[in-house]
């Protein structure tokens, strides 16, 4: 079951960079509401309490209840953020007001869980996140795929995951969402010595010099006229 997060913010009143910075200064950070059936709406909230809902294990596609002084609560999504790429913080958030029983289209991640009983083999993933169809509750955290009982050749694609009835897959069928497979290793190519083979030594025989063609006898057993 998803963490239910509950946000509380203000009526942003001011505009403008230095009112922005004044806020993060304080710990806040400003954020557009909009969507639903309500006005775009521009608000303040802590910016510990959304970075809390931003590393929780569903992230950006957590749902949750926001509270602004004067206005009726209202469940809430991350569609867009801003964070300062230098200190890693969030300066910014636009938040969609979702409407009850509307379904909208988000992309979760694919995990693959277990380890295949073939140790000599590789398992690659070629997809590691995909785009599904449904209410913001039915959301899951991400899609886990068994992987224990691959064989060397098997693969998986978009068509064999698993999940629930109200899930819709966006995604083509047919893609492949991983593979186990054998690494073949390369083979050595010869180097220059061993191509040549052993080198051949100049004037290394087995005959005798007499028995060579041509060869000259010793003078001493030559008999003279």
């Amino acid at each position: 079951m998803a963490e239910q997060f509950v946000v509380k913010a203000e009526v942003r009143e001011n505009r403008g960079k230095n009112d922005a910075r004044r806020l993060r200064a304080a710990g806040k950070v400003p954020v557009i509401v909009y969507g639903g059936d309500g006005e775009n709406l521009s608000a303040v909230a802590e910016i510990s309490d959304l970075a809390a809902i931003l590393r929780s294990d569903s992230g950006q596609n957590s749902v949750f209840s926001l509270e602004v002084d004067g206005f009726d609560t209202t469940d809430v999504m991350f569609h867009d953020r801003q964070i300062d790429p230098l200190q890693g913080r969030l300066m910014h958030a636009d938040l969609r007001r979702i409407r009850r029983g509307e379904k909208i289209e988000v992309t979760v991640s694919i995990t693959l869980v277990g380890d295949p009983a073939d140790e000599g083999a590789v398992l690659t993933q070629q997809m590691r996140e995909v785009k599904i169809l449904c209410t913001p509750r039915r959301i899951p955290e991400s899609i886990d795929v068994d992987v224990s009982g691959m064989q060397v050749g098997d693969s998986i694609h978009v068509s064999d995951l698993k999940v629930e009835d109200e899930v819709e897959i966006h995604a083509d069928m047919e893609a492949l969402v991983a593979s186990l497979v054998y690494m073949k290793e390369p083979e050595l190519e010869p180097t220059p010595e061993e191509e040549l083979g052993e080198p051949e030594l100049v004037g290394d025989s087995t005959e005798e010099d007499g028995d060579k063609p041509g060869a000259v006898e010793d003078e001493g057993d030559v008999e003279k006229p």
